[in-house]
């Protein structure tokens, strides 16, 4: 019937990698476009795409529908054969919904040859709630009505229908106008007479537009390593594998409309949800006698009682900036707050594997992100700034006006992170912890690289167009050519050259491939793959299918458990200026205005201090030669695109050196915008001010910040029109407060999280304090750091040299693997000797350890495995 709509039931999204040529935005916006109620995304063997795919269709008004194009292997999904045929499954119910993860995941975990296959015995286990389709011309329904053979076809089909039931399996009809389209159309129109298995029309569409056809040809050889003018390479006939209109399907099948219709049928049934999980957090055992709350506070209020002793110092030496009492109250504050959200247990559970970290000697950082604005956090051992001391802002990190889970990402050691989430996989169960997929996709640059290869054009040209692009994060292409005229002009110029980046800008973004997210962990309430789909690496590593955005948008918890080198190369330099010198340093006890290290930094010299080590970071360095911690943390803010740009950087340096003055346009500002001469740097900074001067909560406030980054228009004006009434109120004048909140909203968009910031530039002195005041042991460390990259190695030794460090040469009685200390001197390592490797020193080291010295060549070569080296 004309009015009833035809609905895609068969289309795969760019998650069917480096075939499926559909971008899930693009996606539902030409579905959206063509008036079709709704879509289906059955990509190959997974359901990478399927949060994206739900949120983005259900947020256009399009009724999303989950399937997978799933391989099912004839001879068993556990056997060594190649064989596989396709089937669409769509999931029609939640149980049918479970039922696809549980066949995706057993596909790639348990039946992965080539291919993530199942078999038709998994199929039987786990039918219910699935709507199944016969599949495209690798059908095995179909494949039997190509080689002619009727009677297996008939068998096939009706071995599906047990499978799945009566009203849940249908024959699936395409013609992309291929020759055997011809052969198998008429054949299922016959098996639907015979057997009374309904008909469905499809069309396998692998991109948006007819004229994509190319570009999909081009993904199709990025993907198989060809070239266009191989003529072996793989290829479609012909241009019709696109979301076809209703109209276009009705040309192919004007006389099958029912088959049409029946699309609108089969998605009305399916009608799954993808609802966050109501309870995110796995369950932690608390002692006997105590809630997760009682136990979570009496851990907080314990911590902060360990803390005290260094508050009351610094208060007895009139360095504390705030009272114990407001110590006491923001505590109570925030463990009011945390309980009332329902995080306690989620605190619970990081103080859990910081403290395994610990009692492991496993190096944890201070703090990253929002989080070190936390007092509970500092209380709990979670991180090591005072945020009082800092006017860090824990609303900036949990805000009680704006629900959202908490995100602590945490530091450790690089070579020791695996053991923290190898303690987290064994507390909480392997099934229910696992690594986080990641995609990475074609970018602008990559893009250019992969088509122009295709393309056939020359490694040099490509190489030289490619870098063209300037190197900003997630540049578009678009963006490039905007902005760099050379790259522009050779488009205009030279059409093979048009050509690449035309086709690239249609590939742009895609995904290409999936691997490990770095730092991403999830911890689930309940085993895993009842809730997400779970995905074998090629170096076999179990991660989850669903990207960090997806899990967090189903309310799970995940963390970043990010390995960061600098601490490694604090703990190994304390290690030694122990073993060397024999002191035995608390980085807590450290001076923070230690003469010598701001030294260090005013003079630029922060070759290996964190964060600061840049050309441009130490030319920042010089200019604004600062001379206490509040200078770092603002600096570590401020040497980013946006400030340098809009002029604040250079507004912070002049005023902090008296060459500008620093004006308050309200008295109340002072308290504020003193640490930073009157130029507002941080995001806490724009939540104070509507504070304390318009009468916003903190909550209210960290709202007004979020408005502010995003800069819509009708929020924007609403928060205007709120703060100027707020400010109004409290007797302020109109002019300034208007003034003051368009100053606001200009450097809003720069803002940084002060939290971050000051983590960050803790770490940084402690590296710095390390550097100027125990030089020998913090540059073998930070040597023995860089032990495989030759550049560096070679820079460090040149920094050694004009800090008056000799480096000794390797010396087969003397040197260690790493770098080491040897008298005011450093002795080379044998580790980083090029073409040493690790079985040829160890040879040299457990000869030198069982006999002592060599005394000669000829003892060397008798005492050493000879066979290693």
């Amino acid at each position: 019937m004309a009015d009833v709509p035809f609905v895609h039931l068969h289309c795969h999204t760019d998650y069917s990698l480096l075939d499926g040529a559909c971008e899930i935005s693009q996606l539902i916006a030409a579905v959206t476009d063509q008036g079709m109620p709704a879509v289906a995304m059955t990509d190959h063997g997974n359901l990478f795409g399927a949060v994206q795919f739900y949120n983005t269709a259900a947020g256009h008004g399009i009724l999303p529908i989950i399937g997978c194009e799933v391989y099912v292997a004839p001879q068993g999904y556990q056997s060594r054969s190649e064989k596989y045929h396709h089937l669409v499954l769509l999931a029609e119910t939640q149980q049918g919904y479970r039922n696809l993860i549980e066949l995706v995941t057993t596909g790639y975990l348990e039946g992965f040859y080539y291919k993530p296959r199942i078999d038709k015995d998994l199929l039987a286990r786990h039918a219910k709630g699935l709507i199944a389709l016969s599949g495209c011309l690798r059908g095995d329904v179909s494949e039997a009505l190509a080689g002619d053979r009727y009677d297996e076809a008939r068998r096939l089909a009706y071995t599906y229908q047990d499978i799945f039931g009566k009203q849940n399996f249908f024959l699936e009809i395409q013609d992309h106008g291929l020759e055997a389209d011809r052969q198998v159309v008429p054949g299922m129109v016959r098996l639907s007479q015979e057997t009374g298995i309904p008909l469905v029309a499809t069309n396998d569409t692998h991109y948006l537009r007819k004229e994509d056809a190319r570009a999909h040809e081009i993904l199709l050889c990025i993907q198989t390593g060809k070239t266009m003018s191989d003529p072996a390479r793989l290829r479609w006939p012909t241009p019709d594998f696109y979301l076809k209109s209703r109209a276009e399907m009705m040309q192919v099948f004007g006389e099958l409309e029912e088959a049409l219709d029946r699309t609108w049928e089969i998605a009305r049934r399916c009608q799954v949800r993808l609802d966050r999980i109501p309870e995110p957090f796995p369950k932690f055992d608390v002692p006997e006698g105590h809630t997760t709350d009682t136990y979570f506070e009496w851990v907080a209020r314990q911590g902060f009682e360990k803390r005290r002793p260094r508050l009351e110092a610094l208060r007895a030496a009139g360095r504390l900036k705030h009272e114990l009492a407001e110590y006491q109250e923001r505590l109570e504050r925030e463990i009011r707050t945390i309980q009332q959200m329902k995080f306690s247990g989620y605190f619970l559970i990081v103080w859990d594997f910081i403290r395994f970290a610990r009692s492991e000697g496993i190096p944890v950082g201070p703090g990253r992100g929002s989080a070190a604005g936390s007092l509970v956090s500092y209380a709990m051992g979670i991180t090591d700034i005072d945020p009082l001391q800092y006017e860090l802002l824990f609303e900036r990190f949990l805000n009680p006006e704006r629900i959202s889970l908490p995100d602590i990402d945490i530091d450790f050691c690089t070579h020791r992170r695996g053991e923290v989430i190898r303690y987290v996989t064994q507390k909480y169960g392997r099934e229910q912890v696992a690594q986080i997929i990641t995609f990475g996709t074609l970018g602008a640059r990559a893009g250019i690289k992969d088509v122009g290869r295709v393309l056939d054009m020359s490694y040099g040209e490509v190489d030289r167009i490619s870098k063209l692009v300037p190197n900003v994060l997630n540049i578009t292409l678009d963006e490039a050519l905007r902005l760099e005229p050379a790259l522009d002009e050779a488009a205009r110029k030279d059409p093979r050259v048009a050509d690449v980046i035309q086709v690239a800008r249609r590939l742009e973004g895609m995904a290409r491939n999936a691997s490990v997210h770095a730092a991403g962990v999830v911890i689930s309430p309940v085993p895993l793959k009842e809730i997400v789909p779970l995905y074998r690496t090629n170096k076999d590593e179990i991660v989850t299918q669903f990207d960090m955005q997806g899990l967090e948008q189903l309310g799970l918890l995940k963390m970043d458990f990010l390995g960061l080198t600098t601490l490694t190369l604090i703990h190994d330099a304390l290690r030694l200026i122990e073993d060397h010198r024999g002191q035995k340093l608390a980085l807590e006890e450290l001076p923070l205005d230690d003469a010598r290290t701001f030294e260090v930094f005013s003079r630029g010299l922060t070759s290996g201090v964190f964060q600061f080590e840049s050309p441009g970071m130490r030319d920042l360095l010089r200019r604004a030669q600062p001379s206490r911690l509040e200078d770092l943390i603002a600096l570590n803010a401020l040497y980013r695109p946006g400030p340098i740009q809009g002029g604040m950087t250079d507004e912070f340096i002049e005023r902090k050196h008296g060459r500008r003055p620093v004006v308050y346009d309200l008295p109340e500002l002072q308290q504020i915008l003193e640490e930073t001469y009157g130029v507002i740097v941080y995001q806490e900074q724009v939540m104070q001010i509507a504070n304390r001067l318009a009468g916003y909560s903190l909550g209210e406030a960290d709202i007004l910040r979020r408005a502010m980054g995003k800069k819509k228009p009708e929020e924007m004006a609403a928060q205007r029109e709120r703060f100027i009434q707020g400010a109004l109120q409290r007797g302020h004048p109109r002019k300034k407060v208007e003034k003051l909140f368009d100053l606001m909203e200009q450097f809003a968009g720069y803002g940084f999280n002060k939290s971050h910031s000051a983590a960050y530039a803790y770490l940084a002195y402690i590296t710095a304090y390390l550097k100027a005041n125990f030089p020998v042991e913090f540059m073998a460390a930070l040597l023995t750091s860089e032990t495989g990259n030759t550049a560096k190695v070679v820079r460090y030794i040149n920094e050694c040299r004009e800090m008056g460090i000799r480096v000794l040469p390797p010396d087969v009685n003397t040197s260690q693997w790493n770098f080491t200390p040897d008298g005011e001197a450093i002795r080379f390592g044998l580790g980083a000797i090029k073409n040493l490797g690790q079985s040829s020193v160890e040879a040299i080291l457990t000869a030198r350890r069982e006999v002592g010295r060599f005394r000669s060549l000829y003892q060397f070569c008798e005492r050493v495995d000879l066979s290693a080296l």
